[in-house]
C-alpha cells in the first residue's frame, strides 16, 4: 500500500481516468445519485490516493480556501468496496488533514459531509455547523475542524 499525493497537473491520464471512474461507480451508481461529478474543482485541488498494486483503493481531494468554503475543504472521500473496513478511510482523512495544516498552512477545515458519517468525522474533531440538508437528494451537513494541533496519533 502506498499513499500518493499529486496536484491536478501531476496526475497521469490513467490516474485521472481511474479517479473519475471510481467516483462515478461510488457516488453516482452505488449511491444512486445522478449528478455532475466533474465540477471544475479538481483542477485546483490536491488529490490523495491510496494505491495497492498500482490500483486506487481510496481517494480524496483537498480543496484550497475559497473553492467550496471560505476555508480549505476535503471532498469526494471514498474507499472502494473491497478496501472498506480496513481503516483506509481513516488513513485518507489523516493525510488530508495533515496536508491542509502542513502544506496549506491553514488551521480550519470545513466539509460538507454525508450525514450518516457524522460520527466518523467527529472522531477526528470535526463538529457540525449546520442543520442536515439535502444535496443531490442525500442528507448532508457542514462540519468544521478548527484550531487544533494535528498529530499522527489521531
Amino acid at each position: 500500500m502506498e499513499i500518493v499525493i499529486k496536484k491536478f497537473n501531476e496526475l497521469a491520464l490513467e490516474e485521472l481516468y481511474e479517479i473519475l471512474k471510481i467516483r462515478a461507480e461510488i457516488f453516482v451508481v452505488e449511491q444512486e445519485c445522478p449528478y455532475n461529478d466533474v465540477d471544475g474543482k479538481d483542477i485546483k485541488s490536491t488529490h490523495i490516493m491510496i494505491k495497492n498494486n498500482g490500483k486506487i483503493e481510496g481517494y480524496l481531494r483537498v480543496l484550497p480556501p475559497g473553492i467550496s468554503f471560505e476555508s480549505s475543504s476535503l471532498g469526494r472521500v471514498l474507499v472502494k468496496e473491497e478496501g472498506r473496513k480496513k481503516g483506509l478511510g481513516k488513513i485518507l482523512l489523516k493525510e488530508g488533514i495533515k496536508h491542509v495544516f502542513q502544506v496549506y498552512k491553514e488551521n480550519v477545515i470545513t466539509i460538507g459531509a454525508q450525514a450518516y458519517l457524522i460520527d466518523f468525522y467527529k472522531s477526528f474533531g470535526f463538529e457540525p455547523i449546520s442543520e442536515i440538508y439535502l444535496e443531490d437528494n442525500i442528507p448532508h451537513l457542514d462540519m468544521k475542524l478548527q484550531n487544533v494541533i494535528f498529530n499522527d496519533k489521531n
